[in-house]
C-alpha cells in the first residue's frame, strides 16, 4: 500500500485523482484484504460503521480519494461499510467547515456520541454539534428504517439482559455469555452502546422510566464489563 501510495504521488498533481481511482480498482488482491482485516477486527456480524444495520460489504475511503487520492491506500482511511451507505448515501460527499476540517464524523477516531445523541423510545438521532448534523444527514442516519431498526434492537437487548440475569442467579455461566453474545452479534451495536452511556445520564431515570429493572442492570459493572469486553 505504501508503494502504491508513492506512485500516486509521483504523478502529476492534475492527474493523481484519476491515478488512484484507476490503481484502487485495479489492486483486487489488496482491496480483499483490507476488506478481510477490517472484517476481522469487528465486533458480532460485520455490519456497516456507518448505519450499523446492514452487512459491511464494501470499503469505503472516509477521505474521499477525488478529495484526496494520497489517501486511497491510507489504512486508516478505509472503513467497512454497506454499499448503501458507501455509493447511495455517502459517495463523494464530504462536507467540511469553515476551516476545512471534515464535518462527518469518522468512527475509527471520534466518539460519535459526543456529536449524536439517540432517542432510545423512537429510535431516531438528534445533532449535539455542527458534525453530529453533517453526519445525520449525509448518511441518512434517521432514514431508510433505521429508526424503526433501532427499536427493534432496543428490545432485543432488553430480553437479553434480563435472560442474563436470570442466568446469573441460577449461575449458569454458559448462559450469561449466550446472552452476552446475543446483545454483541446483532446489527445497531449503537443501541446498547447508547444504552450503557445514559444509564448515568443526568436524566436515565426519566429515560429508562418504562423498565427501571433494565436501568439496574444497566448499571451493574460485571455486565459492563461482560458487554464491553
Amino acid at each position: 500500500m505504501a508503494v502504491l501510495t508513492r506512485a500516486i504521488a509521483s504523478t502529476p498533481v492534475d492527474d493523481r485523482s484519476e491515478k488512484a481511482r484507476a490503481s484502487w480498482r485495479s489492486q483486487a488482491k489488496v482491496r480483499s484484504s483490507v476488506r478481510s482485516v477490517l472484517g476481522e477486527m469487528a465486533v458480532g456480524f460485520t455490519t456497516c460503521m456507518y448505519c450499523g444495520e446492514s452487512r459491511g460489504t464494501d470499503v469505503d475511503h472516509f477521505e474521499p480519494v477525488v478529495r484526496n487520492p494520497l489517501r486511497a491506500f491510507d489504512w486508516l482511511n478505509h472503513l467497512l461499510a454497506c454499499s448503501t451507505c458507501n455509493s447511495h448515501q455517502k459517495g463523494r460527499r464530504f462536507p467540511v467547515d469553515a476551516s476545512g476540517a471534515p464535518l462527518p464524523i469518522d468512527p475509527t477516531a471520534e466518539d460519535p456520541f459526543e456529536h449524536l445523541l439517540l432517542t432510545l423510545s423512537l429510535g431516531v438521532y438528534s445533532p449535539l454539534t455542527e458534525k453530529g448534523e453533517a453526519t445525520i444527514a449525509v448518511l441518512g442516519l434517521n432514514e431508510r428504517g433505521l429508526p424503526e431498526g433501532r427499536k427493534h434492537a432496543r428490545k432485543v437487548v432488553a430480553l437479553a439482559l434480563r435472560e442474563w440475569d436470570r442466568a446469573r442467579e441460577r449461575d449458569r455461566s454458559d448462559e450469561m455469555a449466550e446472552n452476552v453474545r446475543t446483545v454483541q452479534d446483532q446489527p445497531f451495536a449503537d443501541v446498547c452502546q447508547s444504552m450503557l452511556r445514559q444509564a448515568f445520564s443526568p436524566g436515565a431515570d426519566v429515560v429508562f422510566s418504562d423498565c427501571p429493572d433494565l436501568l439496574v442492570l444497566l448499571r451493574r459493572e460485571d455486565l459492563r464489563e461482560a458487554l464491553l469486553r
